[in-house]
């Protein structure tokens, strides 16, 4: 009998690991990273991981024969044991094991939350005891509202962290963009945009006002959704941003005007009886080497929400592409927040590339987002950077999860409004989908007399970043407003095909202190109206009994088009103003590949004014308009078209 139990416990020592001190330093370091990026994570008190049955009981068994030495007590033990593992090993069938992991769960049931081993513990304790090299700042850190699992880390429902887990380096790409659907658990997105303009009746309301907009935001969002296998959400269709996402071979501007709108009134593709009136403006394109200095403060959202490959480290790649944009004149700042706000490089000249590249890489993503706090602080050294004769921009990069600070967000639109006036203007730049406020980032970049881009893909940071760096940053118009006055004795209604969150009030037109759109250098803007001429079979609203009926007097003129705008640093507007004849302009390809994007946008919104016409007939036009791609953005457009023509059957 003794013999038989030597021989048993020899068999339990060799099923116990011999102590490998290599191995316990790796887990130390593992445990004290864990421990590091674990505190940007809301958690109760920390919870630990109980080893599994089986190893209980081995331990249990172990423990019990290294006490026990009379041979009836180890008889009587030895029986119990064999009974209890008959017993207990049907049960773990219900039991899945991870391989290389310590986590063992039901697979049919969830579990409480797990526990660290003692091991990790044990660092943990020992890491905590260490001195930091650097002071903490205490600020609330919070899971991201939306996150229930983030690449890094998984949570409970309740935010309680459960585990670190290897970051997923294997996420699938399609033309180098990352995919995946949005998951309705995780999406909170929010976008800015109202109901689509209605029908106006000429004699009714005549004049339509507006600001521009040059923003391309809702394309790239767009453009995500699709690649993911998605429509779109409708609210994320701003037609106007998507028509404007291309260039167009617009005439030039003559002189030293800005810029020089063109008009044409062709026939409508999608309804035979009513035409469109395509408004086209070029601005002037200065000569690049007498630009100014240009103080640059990229304002980072490093909050925990940001961590994925499609946010911060897209964020880190796309300021990597425009510093070689840079001249050695130029100065760039660094302000961080996540929690709280922080200066993490000082004004630095750009031609120490090496300096500002070593700043970005060391940005984490971690804690929650007091956007407030980063705005004024990225504010306060703008104006630390500030010379005669240069050129300031706050460059906003975030995936717009404001989930702390933003408590009073009209205080906020008016503090930028005054930072506007004092020349320092602000541009958003959205990374990543699934919490992206696109509505915030919209008023941000509106109040702030700059531009609002969503970056996807490292090509759209280059288009935004490079391509379109000196009409991003530096304006040749400010303020800038349409209005068109339709004649009731020869057109019977229209309607404005987008700019539904650009629309002011007629008498905005005029007054000079209303805020509107900014033209950056080389920029174009289209504008489309669809108008129904008087005895029109497409006429929808008839006539009314008691209202006065518009008589012609003898003018071809269908409108009357007029435009306001501001030079660069002085209070008071210029007019410019056209009549709008019936047939004028030509039909150029760049007009119809712009009613095929008009008609795009319109039907991933639902369509209510085109009638029968569908995808099939926008990729026709698309593909008969295409003309010149050399940057291939008309040819993803149409493929786009192709995918939400197949996602919508």
């Amino acid at each position: 009998m003794t013999d038989d139990l030597e021989d048993f416990k020899t068999l339990m020592n060799a099923a116990t690991p011999a102590p490998d001190a290599q191995r316990r330093v790796e887990n130390l370091q593992q445990a004290q990273k864990s421990f590091a990026r674990a505190q940007g994570l809301q958690s109760g008190a920390r919870p630990t991981v109980k080893r599994g049955p089986i190893a209980r009981l081995t331990e249990g068994a172990k423990s019990m024969l290294n006490v026990l030495t009379h041979r009836g007590a180890l008889t009587a033990t030895t029986a119990i044991a064999a009974v209890a593992l008959v017993a207990i090993l049907p049960q773990t069938r219900d039991y899945v094991l991870e391989p290389n992991s310590r986590i063992e769960s039901r697979s049919t049931t969830s579990q409480a939350p797990h526990s660290v081993t003692e091991l990790e513990a044990d660092s943990l304790e020992e890491t905590a005891a260490a001195p930091l090299e650097k002071p903490v700042v205490d600020v609330p850190v919070v899971v991201s509202r939306t996150a229930k699992r983030q690449e890094g880390f998984t949570a409970e429902s309740d935010g309680s962290v459960l585990f670190e887990i290897a970051p997923n380096t294997a996420e699938p790409f399609l033309g180098g963009r990352v995919l995946g659907a949005i998951g309705d658990n995780q999406n909170t997105e929010t976008f800015s945009n109202t109901a689509t303009n209605p029908l106006k009746v000429t004699a009714e309301d005549p004049v339509s006002t507006f600001s521009i907009d040059v923003d391309t935001a809702s394309y790239s969002i767009v453009r995500s959704s699709l690649m993911r296998g998605q429509l779109p959400p409708k609210d994320a269709v701003r037609v106007e941003e998507m028509v404007n996402y291309f260039p167009y071979s617009y005439l030039a501007p003559e002189s030293d005007v800005p810029f020089r709108p063109s008009i044409s009134v062709t026939p409508t593709p999608w309804n035979e009886g009513t035409q469109l009136v395509h408004i086209g403006i070029q601005g002037a394109l200065p000569q690049i080497e007498d630009r100014p200095p240009l103080n640059l403060v990229f304002l980072i959202d490093t909050s925990g929400s940001m961590q994925n490959t499609d946010k911060l480290p897209l964020l880190k790649q796309s300021f990597r592409l425009m510093l070689s944009e840079l001249r050695p004149e130029d100065q760039v700042s660094i302000v961080t927040y996540a929690g709280g706000a922080g200066q993490v490089l000082e004004p630095t000249a750009a031609s120490e590339r090496s300096k500002i590249l070593n700043a970005l890489d060391q940005l984490e993503a971690g804690g929650s987002t007091a956007g407030q706090a980063g705005l004024q602080q990225a504010y306060q050294v703008a104006e630390s950077m500030v010379e005669d004769g240069e050129v300031t921009r706050v460059i906003l990069a975030t995936d717009g999860d404001f989930n702390v600070g933003l408590s009073d967000p009209d205080a906020l639109k008016d503090f930028i409004a005054q930072k506007r006036d004092s020349g320092t203007f602000l541009s958003v730049l959205g990374f990543g989908r699934g919490n992206l406020d696109d509505a915030t980032m919209q008023a941000l970049a509106q109040n702030g007399n700059g531009q609002a881009a969503y970056i996807d893909t490292l090509s759209e940071a280059r288009k935004v970043l490079v391509d379109q760096l000196t009409g991003v940053l530096f304006p040749i118009a400010n303020d800038v407003k349409i209005q068109v006055e339709f004649n009731p004795a020869q057109i019977a209604e229209y309607r404005l095909i987008g700019y539904e969150t650009r629309a002011l009030q007629r008498e905005d037109f005029a007054n000079d202190k209303v805020d509107a759109g900014d033209i950056g250098a080389g920029h174009t803007v289209t504008a489309i109206y669809e108008v129904t001429p008087v005895g029109s079979d497409a006429i929808r609203n008839g006539p009314l009994r008691y209202a006065e009926q518009a008589v012609s007097e003898g003018s071809d003129e269908i409108g009357f088009f007029k435009l306001r705008y501001k030079s660069p640093g002085v209070a008071e507007s210029q007019l410019i103003q056209h009549p709008i004849l019936p047939g004028q302009g030509a039909v150029t390809e760049d007009v119809e590949f712009s009613y095929a994007i008009a008609g795009f946008g319109q039907l991933l919104r639902g369509g209510e004014y085109l009638g029968s016409w569908s995808y099939a007939d926008a990729i026709a036009l698309a593909n008969e308009a295409k003309g010149e791609d050399p940057f291939g953005y008309r040819a993803e457009a149409i493929t786009l078209m192709r995918l939400a023509q197949t996602l919508s059957q």
